[in-house]
């Protein structure tokens, strides 16, 4: 999942939302310099992305993407559910008031993490920086923010291509992609709830 997935799926909890969203830039053993809810956050982030990746309905999504990205289809997938999590009337309010729920959630996101700043790896915190004055997860919401994160992915991916035909495709299969993530997210929910309070109960 993207970085809007990952927030949410931290429940509202600051350690476990800093933990799920600088997961990808702790490495091996520097997970166990953080204290203990970081670190649960940091494991949230890793089971989420191993249900994700395995699950039957994000490797039909993936179908979508592969013949131009091949194995950056996963990644796209990622971006893309987000986009409908953004627009998601049942987590963020009714049809006319989704948008301001976002804001809020995303500029209470921001502030959790810049509370917890001296926990964040550098190249995180430099990325951070333009997620949070670009307004990156209230974006997610836009087809125009859309397109901007797959130019940011192509920029980051050194081989994965193009984002033109990224954008041409989520258009394409909007609908369809759209009934992937109304399948898919529930169980991910579930999933992530499950996992976090196991988490917990393992550490007392």
């Amino acid at each position: 999942m993207n970085y809007l997935a990952h927030a949410y799926l931290s429940f509202g909890m600051p350690a476990i939302t800093v933990g799920n969203l600088i997961s990808d830039f702790v490495k091996g053993k520097q997970k166990f310099t953080y204290p203990a809810a970081i670190q649960q956050g940091i494991v949230l982030h890793r089971a989420i992305d191993t249900f994700t990746d395995t699950h039957a309905v994000t490797r039909q999504a993936k179908t979508f993407f592969r013949e131009p990205y091949g194995l950056y289809s996963g990644a796209l997938v990622d971006v893309v559910y987000d986009h409908y999590l953004a627009n998601d009337h049942v987590i963020f309010g009714q049809a006319g008031t989704a948008g301001a729920d976002l804001k809020v959630f995303a500029q209470k996101t921001y502030a959790q993490v810049q509370e917890n700043e001296a926990y964040l790896p550098q190249p995180f915190a430099r990325m951070f920086y333009y997620m949070r004055t670009q307004d990156w997860l209230y974006n997610y919401r836009t087809k125009q923010g859309m397109f901007q994160s797959f130019e940011g992915l192509a920029r980051r991916a050194a081989y994965m291509g193009s984002p033109e035909a990224a954008g041409r495709l989520f258009e394409e299969h909007y609908t369809q992609l759209q009934v992937c993530y109304q399948e898919f997210f529930p169980e991910l929910q579930a999933f992530a709830l499950r996992t976090l309070q196991q988490l917990q109960d393992e550490n007392g």
